[in-house]
């Protein structure tokens, strides 16, 4: 279980003072916003519910944010610490130093912004290829990550199925609200809406972080497929996918079998992004598989 942080205070230089919400406190409705200062570029960092209850960290997809989380935020924050960040170049958290989206090295700033957040154990949920960051943070630091929840991330470069997208000139940018409308309908079921703050977000990206980041994903795919490295982790795993995902293979879900003891979950009628489709239901799956393992997690210590 994590413990109560005090080394995050407005004297340690580790958060901005500004954007720190005045009335966070420690109960389920407090939200405690900030940007987190680290070596290698900053982070911002996003906290609700019970600072001593078990720590849920939630991994937004590309060319997103830690905002695609916020109708399941309500939901888990009755019994979990839930912590949002906005990845380099994402959001709120300005492009890495050296501008390096590498997997490996998200991986190595969220562990460090854990360890600066006092959390000891954490279940990392990751959304789209937000589960590759959350397994490459598992590769990185076992100690940390207890479990891991994959919600509609492809395992392998075969099952991706969306069309070429986002080919425009970088002359171009930032693109219209149709354009963009159109790049991101494949990350919803047909009909769906996109919201106006995602597509105001995603044009709020520079042309660089979007596209790098989206390549930084495929290498840490192509390197080692995902089924492999989660073997070789042996974490318990949960995999949540939408039946009706129209960017990667719905059926490759199944790819996951390859990992002993992993817990797959098909979400009827859902798309790519459960999350915001069906925040419901998600939230349940969720709920059920963490209490089994943060449960396991504190009888360990």
């Amino acid at each position: 279980m994590s413990k109560p942080c005090a080394c995050t205070g407005g004297d340690s230089g580790l958060m901005t003072p500004s954007d720190r919400n005045p009335h966070a406190s420690g109960d389920a409705g407090a939200t405690e916003a900030s940007i987190l200062r680290l070596e290698h570029g900053d982070l911002y960092v996003c906290q609700d519910g019970p600072r001593d209850a078990p720590a849920l960290l939630l991994l937004h997809g590309s060319a997103t944010s830690s905002r695609s989380w916020d109708a399941l935020v309500p939901l888990l924050t009755t019994s979990h610490r839930v912590i949002r960040v906005d990845l380099p170049g994402h959001g709120r958290s300005p492009e890495p130093v050296g501008r390096g989206y590498e997997t490996s090295e998200q991986a190595r700033r969220l562990g460090a912004a854990l360890d600066r957040l006092c959390v000891e154990h954490v279940v990392v949920v990751g959304h789209s290829s937000g589960g590759y960051a959350a397994t490459a943070l598992a590769e990185r630091r076992p100690d940390l990550v207890t479990a891991l929840v994959l919600i509609n991330t492809g395992p392998k470069m075969d099952a991706f199925i969306a069309p070429e997208s986002f080919a425009i000139d970088p002359a171009q940018w930032p693109p219209t609200d149709e354009r963009i409308r159109q790049f991101a309908s494949t990350g919803f079921r047909a009909g769906y809406q996109v919201p106006q703050e995602l597509v105001d977000e995603l044009r709020g990206m520079t042309f660089h972080a979007v596209t790098t980041a989206m390549q930084a994903s495929i290498a840490y795919l192509k390197q080692q497929t995902l089924p492999d490295r989660l073997r070789a982790l042996g974490k318990p795993l949960q995999v949540i996918f939408g039946d009706q995902d129209r960017r990667w293979r719905p059926s490759s879900a199944a790819d996951y079998r390859e990992v002993p003891g992993a817990k797959i979950e098909l979400l009827p009628g859902a798309g790519h992004t459960p999350i915001l489709e069906e925040p419901l239901r998600t939230a349940a799956l969720v709920l059920a598989f963490t209490e089994i393992h943060t449960t396991r997690a504190a009888k360990a210590t």
